[in-house]
Protein backbone atom coordinates (compact mmCIF):
# COMPACT_ATOMS: atom_id res chain seq x y z
CA UNK A 1 0.00 0.00 0.00
CA UNK A 2 2.75 2.39 1.12
CA UNK A 3 4.66 1.77 -2.42
CA UNK A 4 1.79 2.05 -4.22
CA UNK A 5 0.98 5.66 -2.67
CA UNK A 6 4.57 6.50 -3.09
CA UNK A 7 3.99 5.70 -6.84
CA UNK A 8 0.37 7.80 -6.97
CA UNK A 9 2.74 10.88 -5.58
CA UNK A 10 5.88 10.75 -7.89
CA UNK A 11 3.17 10.70 -10.94
CA UNK A 12 1.38 13.66 -9.37
CA UNK A 13 4.32 15.32 -8.77
CA UNK A 14 5.95 14.25 -12.99
CA UNK A 15 2.39 15.10 -13.88
CA UNK A 16 2.19 18.42 -12.11
CA UNK A 17 6.31 19.45 -13.48
CA UNK A 18 5.20 18.94 -16.91
CA UNK A 19 1.77 21.45 -16.52
CA UNK A 20 4.63 23.83 -14.73
CA UNK A 21 6.85 23.26 -17.86
CA UNK A 22 4.00 23.83 -20.75
CA UNK A 23 2.75 26.50 -18.64
CA UNK A 24 5.98 28.40 -18.43
CA UNK A 25 6.21 27.61 -22.33
CA UNK A 26 3.15 29.09 -23.10
CA UNK A 27 3.96 32.06 -21.18
CA UNK A 28 7.77 32.54 -23.52
CA UNK A 29 5.52 32.08 -26.21
CA UNK A 30 3.04 34.82 -25.56
CA UNK A 31 5.85 37.33 -23.89
CA UNK A 32 7.84 36.81 -27.30
CA UNK A 33 4.63 37.44 -29.21
CA UNK A 34 4.06 40.46 -27.52
CA UNK A 35 7.40 41.95 -27.70
CA UNK A 36 7.03 40.79 -31.57
CA UNK A 37 4.46 42.86 -31.87
CA UNK A 38 5.64 45.57 -29.83
CA UNK A 39 8.72 46.03 -32.12
CA UNK A 40 6.80 45.44 -35.33
CA UNK A 41 4.74 48.66 -33.92
CA UNK A 42 8.07 50.87 -33.20
CA UNK A 43 9.36 50.14 -36.51
CA UNK A 44 6.00 51.78 -37.59
CA UNK A 45 6.11 54.27 -35.78
CA UNK A 46 9.71 55.56 -36.18
CA UNK A 47 9.54 55.28 -39.97
CA UNK A 48 6.86 58.01 -39.50
CA UNK A 49 9.36 60.55 -36.94
CA UNK A 50 9.57 63.38 -38.90
CA UNK A 51 13.22 64.85 -39.47
CA UNK A 52 14.09 68.30 -39.89
CA UNK A 53 16.50 67.70 -42.98
CA UNK A 54 18.03 65.06 -44.87
CA UNK A 55 20.80 63.17 -43.79
CA UNK A 56 21.98 59.84 -41.72
CA UNK A 57 20.36 58.68 -38.55
CA UNK A 58 19.72 55.68 -36.14
CA UNK A 59 17.33 55.10 -33.77
CA UNK A 60 17.24 52.33 -31.22
CA UNK A 61 14.01 50.62 -29.41
CA UNK A 62 12.21 51.94 -27.46
CA UNK A 63 12.53 55.15 -28.30
CA UNK A 64 10.89 57.42 -31.43
CA UNK A 65 13.85 59.72 -31.50
CA UNK A 66 16.20 60.01 -34.75
CA UNK A 67 19.72 60.52 -33.29
CA UNK A 68 21.56 62.31 -36.00
CA UNK A 69 24.99 60.89 -37.24
CA UNK A 70 27.76 61.31 -39.58
CA UNK A 71 26.90 59.98 -43.63
CA UNK A 72 29.43 58.10 -45.39
CA UNK A 73 30.02 57.97 -48.90
CA UNK A 74 28.70 54.85 -50.80
CA UNK A 75 31.11 52.40 -52.30
CA UNK A 76 31.43 52.39 -55.66
CA UNK A 77 30.15 49.47 -56.76
CA UNK A 78 27.16 48.66 -59.65
CA UNK A 79 24.05 46.53 -58.51
CA UNK A 80 23.49 45.98 -61.57
CA UNK A 81 20.07 45.88 -63.93
CA UNK A 82 18.94 42.47 -65.14
CA UNK A 83 20.39 41.33 -68.39
CA UNK A 84 17.65 39.14 -69.56
CA UNK A 85 19.73 36.73 -70.71
CA UNK A 86 19.72 34.74 -67.62
CA UNK A 87 18.86 30.68 -67.80
CA UNK A 88 18.70 29.24 -64.52
CA UNK A 89 15.65 28.70 -62.43
CA UNK A 90 17.25 29.85 -59.26
CA UNK A 91 16.31 33.50 -58.42
CA UNK A 92 17.47 36.74 -60.06
CA UNK A 93 18.65 38.87 -63.27
CA UNK A 94 14.65 39.25 -63.85
CA UNK A 95 13.37 35.94 -62.30
CA UNK A 96 11.48 37.20 -59.31
CA UNK A 97 8.86 38.12 -58.08
CA UNK A 98 7.83 42.02 -58.12
CA UNK A 99 4.78 43.55 -56.00
CA UNK A 100 2.31 45.51 -58.02
CA UNK A 101 -0.29 47.71 -57.85
CA UNK A 102 -3.17 47.68 -59.64
CA UNK A 103 -3.88 51.25 -59.44
CA UNK A 104 -2.43 54.45 -58.10
CA UNK A 105 1.38 55.10 -57.19
CA UNK A 106 3.59 52.96 -54.39
CA UNK A 107 5.00 55.61 -51.94
CA UNK A 108 6.30 53.17 -49.62
CA UNK A 109 7.34 49.37 -49.46
CA UNK A 110 8.35 47.55 -46.76
CA UNK A 111 10.78 44.13 -47.64
CA UNK A 112 10.47 41.68 -44.79
CA UNK A 113 11.69 37.70 -43.98
CA UNK A 114 8.73 36.59 -41.71
CA UNK A 115 10.31 33.14 -42.33
CA UNK A 116 13.54 31.75 -42.15
CA UNK A 117 13.97 27.92 -41.56
CA UNK A 118 17.14 25.30 -42.39
CA UNK A 119 19.79 28.54 -42.79
CA UNK A 120 23.13 28.16 -41.35
CA UNK A 121 25.53 29.57 -44.09
CA UNK A 122 25.58 31.53 -46.99
CA UNK A 123 28.55 32.66 -49.46
CA UNK A 124 29.10 35.42 -51.68
CA UNK A 125 31.37 37.01 -54.12
CA UNK A 126 33.86 38.27 -50.91
CA UNK A 127 33.65 34.97 -48.81
CA UNK A 128 31.17 34.48 -46.03
CA UNK A 129 28.08 36.35 -45.01
CA UNK A 130 28.38 38.31 -48.45
CA UNK A 131 25.02 39.31 -49.56
CA UNK A 132 22.88 42.77 -50.54
CA UNK A 133 19.71 43.17 -49.51
CA UNK A 134 17.65 44.84 -51.92
CA UNK A 135 14.56 46.94 -52.52
CA UNK A 136 13.94 47.66 -56.08
CA UNK A 137 11.01 49.87 -58.37
CA UNK A 138 10.36 49.05 -61.77
CA UNK A 139 12.44 50.93 -64.72
CA UNK A 140 10.88 53.68 -65.40
CA UNK A 141 10.79 56.01 -68.11
CA UNK A 142 9.56 59.66 -66.95
CA UNK A 143 11.42 63.49 -66.65
CA UNK A 144 14.66 61.96 -65.51
CA UNK A 145 15.23 60.64 -69.17
CA UNK A 146 14.84 63.90 -70.80
CA UNK A 147 18.93 64.50 -71.32
CA UNK A 148 19.59 61.10 -72.86
CA UNK A 149 20.66 60.60 -76.48
CA UNK A 150 17.37 58.87 -76.99
CA UNK A 151 14.75 60.22 -74.30
CA UNK A 152 11.52 57.02 -75.69
CA UNK A 153 14.75 54.32 -74.99
CA UNK A 154 16.15 55.59 -71.59
CA UNK A 155 14.55 54.25 -68.18
CA UNK A 156 15.12 55.35 -64.81
CA UNK A 157 15.97 53.17 -61.91
CA UNK A 158 15.80 53.55 -57.87
CA UNK A 159 17.08 50.87 -55.63
CA UNK A 160 16.97 50.82 -51.90
CA UNK A 161 20.43 48.75 -51.02
CA UNK A 162 22.25 47.14 -48.02
CA UNK A 163 25.39 45.76 -48.63
CA UNK A 164 26.95 43.70 -46.04
CA UNK A 165 30.57 43.45 -47.29
CA UNK A 166 30.76 47.60 -47.15
CA UNK A 167 28.32 48.00 -44.07
CA UNK A 168 26.46 50.70 -45.73
CA UNK A 169 22.76 51.28 -46.69
CA UNK A 170 22.12 53.97 -49.23
CA UNK A 171 20.18 54.30 -52.72
CA UNK A 172 21.77 53.87 -55.51
CA UNK A 173 20.27 55.46 -58.80
CA UNK A 174 20.07 54.25 -62.68
CA UNK A 175 19.71 55.92 -66.40
CA UNK A 176 19.81 52.96 -68.09
CA UNK A 177 20.19 53.49 -72.27
CA UNK A 178 21.57 57.08 -71.68
CA UNK A 179 23.96 56.87 -74.42
CA UNK A 180 25.86 60.02 -73.86
CA UNK A 181 27.50 61.74 -71.57
CA UNK A 182 26.64 61.35 -68.25
CA UNK A 183 25.27 64.16 -66.24
CA UNK A 184 27.43 65.91 -63.79
CA UNK A 185 28.17 63.72 -60.79
CA UNK A 186 26.82 60.45 -62.17
CA UNK A 187 29.15 57.63 -63.46
CA UNK A 188 29.54 55.77 -66.24
CA UNK A 189 28.72 51.92 -67.02
CA UNK A 190 28.43 50.99 -70.60
CA UNK A 191 25.95 53.09 -72.19
CA UNK A 192 24.25 54.04 -68.46
CA UNK A 193 24.70 56.04 -65.59
CA UNK A 194 24.54 55.82 -61.72
CA UNK A 195 24.97 57.14 -58.69
CA UNK A 196 24.68 57.12 -55.00
CA UNK A 197 22.95 58.83 -52.28
CA UNK A 198 24.91 59.08 -49.01
CA UNK A 199 24.89 56.40 -47.02
CA UNK A 200 24.64 55.31 -43.56
CA UNK A 201 26.53 52.81 -41.62
CA UNK A 202 25.18 49.40 -40.68
CA UNK A 203 27.25 46.79 -38.83
CA UNK A 204 27.85 43.31 -40.77
CA UNK A 205 24.71 41.46 -39.88
CA UNK A 206 25.52 37.38 -40.17
CA UNK A 207 23.02 35.23 -42.36
CA UNK A 208 21.51 33.34 -38.92
CA UNK A 209 20.06 36.93 -38.23
CA UNK A 210 18.24 37.17 -41.66
CA UNK A 211 15.01 37.24 -40.03
CA UNK A 212 15.68 40.15 -38.00
CA UNK A 213 16.52 42.13 -41.26
CA UNK A 214 14.24 44.39 -42.76
CA UNK A 215 14.19 47.61 -45.63
CA UNK A 216 11.36 50.11 -45.85
CA UNK A 217 11.92 52.42 -49.12
CA UNK A 218 9.08 55.64 -49.58
CA UNK A 219 9.03 58.26 -51.87
CA UNK A 220 7.94 61.52 -51.73
CA UNK A 221 7.05 64.16 -54.60
CA UNK A 222 9.28 66.99 -55.04
CA UNK A 223 10.88 66.12 -51.16
CA UNK A 224 13.11 63.01 -50.01
CA UNK A 225 13.18 59.79 -50.68
CA UNK A 226 13.99 57.46 -47.60
CA UNK A 227 15.71 54.10 -46.51
CA UNK A 228 15.37 52.88 -43.41
CA UNK A 229 17.12 49.47 -42.69
CA UNK A 230 16.00 47.68 -39.34
CA UNK A 231 18.47 45.67 -37.59
CA UNK A 232 16.83 44.02 -34.66
CA UNK A 233 16.25 46.68 -32.09
CA UNK A 234 17.97 48.97 -34.31
CA UNK A 235 17.27 51.36 -37.14
CA UNK A 236 19.17 52.98 -39.93
CA UNK A 237 17.92 56.13 -42.08
CA UNK A 238 19.71 58.02 -45.36
CA UNK A 239 17.32 60.11 -47.10
CA UNK A 240 17.95 61.42 -51.27
CA UNK A 241 15.87 64.00 -53.44
CA UNK A 242 12.99 62.36 -55.55
CA UNK A 243 14.03 64.58 -58.09
CA UNK A 244 16.91 62.66 -59.23
CA UNK A 245 14.78 59.57 -60.55
CA UNK A 246 10.91 61.40 -59.66
CA UNK A 247 10.69 57.89 -58.37
CA UNK A 248 7.15 59.34 -56.73
CA UNK A 249 5.85 60.11 -59.87
CA UNK A 250 6.61 56.27 -61.89
CA UNK A 251 6.53 53.74 -58.87
CA UNK A 252 4.14 51.15 -59.95
CA UNK A 253 5.82 47.91 -58.75
CA UNK A 254 8.50 46.49 -56.30
CA UNK A 255 10.96 43.82 -55.60
CA UNK A 256 12.75 43.03 -52.83
CA UNK A 257 15.02 40.31 -52.00
CA UNK A 258 18.49 38.89 -50.31
CA UNK A 259 20.91 38.45 -53.45
CA UNK A 260 25.02 39.04 -54.15
CA UNK A 261 26.59 41.79 -53.03
CA UNK A 262 27.06 43.51 -55.99
CA UNK A 263 28.03 43.28 -60.01
CA UNK A 264 25.76 40.90 -60.76
CA UNK A 265 27.05 38.33 -57.56
CA UNK A 266 25.21 35.19 -56.30
CA UNK A 267 24.59 35.24 -52.52
CA UNK A 268 24.31 30.94 -52.41
CA UNK A 269 22.62 29.22 -49.30
CA UNK A 270 23.41 25.90 -47.82
CA UNK A 271 21.37 23.16 -48.81
CA UNK A 272 18.05 23.00 -47.09
CA UNK A 273 17.66 26.57 -47.13
CA UNK A 274 13.93 28.09 -46.97
CA UNK A 275 13.08 31.66 -46.73
CA UNK A 276 9.59 33.31 -46.79
CA UNK A 277 9.95 36.88 -48.39
CA UNK A 278 6.98 39.35 -47.97
CA UNK A 279 7.07 43.23 -49.79
CA UNK A 280 4.01 45.22 -48.22
CA UNK A 281 3.36 48.32 -50.37
CA UNK A 282 1.32 51.44 -49.42
CA UNK A 283 -0.84 53.22 -52.77
CA UNK A 284 -3.69 54.94 -50.67
CA UNK A 285 -5.93 51.82 -51.62
CA UNK A 286 -6.74 48.73 -49.81
CA UNK A 287 -6.65 46.54 -52.94
CA UNK A 288 -4.50 43.61 -53.15
CA UNK A 289 -0.98 44.01 -54.05
CA UNK A 290 -0.34 41.60 -57.64
CA UNK A 291 2.33 39.07 -57.93
CA UNK A 292 4.02 40.21 -61.06
CA UNK A 293 6.09 37.10 -62.54
CA UNK A 294 9.55 37.45 -64.06
CA UNK A 295 9.04 41.19 -62.96
CA UNK A 296 12.42 41.70 -60.94
CA UNK A 297 14.90 44.26 -61.94
CA UNK A 298 18.39 43.41 -60.55
CA UNK A 299 21.27 41.67 -62.08
CA UNK A 300 22.23 40.05 -58.92
CA UNK A 301 21.17 36.52 -58.09
CA UNK A 302 20.85 33.64 -55.03
CA UNK A 303 20.73 29.75 -55.78
CA UNK A 304 17.28 29.76 -54.05
CA UNK A 305 14.11 27.90 -56.36
CA UNK A 306 11.19 30.51 -56.20
CA UNK A 307 8.03 28.99 -54.47
CA UNK A 308 4.48 30.24 -54.80
CA UNK A 309 3.52 33.47 -54.08
CA UNK A 310 -0.01 35.29 -53.33
CA UNK A 311 -1.13 38.63 -52.97
CA UNK A 312 -3.13 39.91 -50.37
CA UNK A 313 -5.49 43.51 -49.26
CA UNK A 314 -6.10 45.37 -46.52
CA UNK A 315 -4.26 48.35 -44.48
CA UNK A 316 -0.91 47.06 -45.90
CA UNK A 317 -1.62 44.94 -48.94
CA UNK A 318 1.30 42.46 -49.35
CA UNK A 319 2.50 39.63 -51.37
CA UNK A 320 4.50 37.06 -49.96
CA UNK A 321 6.04 33.89 -52.02
CA UNK A 322 9.02 31.29 -50.90
CA UNK A 323 12.32 30.50 -51.77
CA UNK A 324 14.40 27.59 -51.09
CA UNK A 325 16.81 24.76 -52.18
Amino acid sequence: MKKMFACGVIRSVIAAVVLSAALLSLAVTALAADDAAALAQWRDTIAQTKVQAGGCFEASYPSVKWNKVECVQAPNIQFVPRSGQRRSPTVGDGYDYAAEVSSGLISKTVGTFPKVTGVKSEEGVYGANSYSLQLNSNFMNNKACDGAQNPPNCLAWLQYVYSSDFTEAFMQYWLINWDTTCPSGWNTYGGDCYTNSAAVTVPKEVISKLKTLSISGSAAKGGLDTLIMYVGTKAYKTTGRDSVVYLATSWQESEFNIIGDGGGSEADFNSGSSITVEVAVTNGTTNAAICASDAGTTGETNNLNLGSCSGKGGAKPYIKFTESN
